[in-house]
């Protein structure tokens, strides 16, 4: 299986974020959208390109720091700028050990200089289970046969 299976299954849609907005700016959409994080695009790009990630844990560590309000706090400031990224041929075996490895939860998906779309480990878990269940299903009924 791989990553490209994934992002057709659930859909390509990634929520996104300017750099230049603040924390308090990705708190309202992460809570809006329900979602544990936000990819940052350049604000001067005409075509949206990527520049980091924003995550959950990363406003926590920046309300444990105490250094401002979030809403004095810059998205540039708190980013991830050094993004791992997968590939849509990449095996989901390969992912998962490379998430765990990194300890990250959200991946994106980007080919040939386009984000794709954005992989968590939840959508990992979901699609090896949702295969497990139906190969199970499979099992049962021919041993039933």
């Amino acid at each position: 299986m791989y990553l490209r299976e994934i992002l057709n299954s659930k859909g390509h849609t990634v929520h996104t974020i300017d750099s230049s907005a603040t924390l308090e700016d990705v708190v309202q959409k992460l809570v809006r959208h329900n979602c544990g994080s936000l990819v940052v695009v350049d604000p001067k790009s005409s075509s949206g390109r990527m520049v980091g990630i924003i995550t959950e844990r990363d406003i926590l560590r920046a309300c444990a720091s105490h250094k401002a309000a979030l809403s004095a706090l810059k998205v540039s400031d708190t980013m991830t700028a050094n993004v791992v990224i997968g590939g849509p041929d990449d095996a989901v075996e390969d992912t998962m050990g490379l998430m765990t490895d990194k300890r990250i939860r959200h991946l994106p998906v980007m080919e040939e200089g386009q984000l794709l779309g954005l992989i968590s480990l939840g959508d990992i878990v979901k699609m090896q289970h949702d295969q497990l269940t139906m190969e199970n299903h499979y099992l049962k009924n021919y041993l039933h046969s």
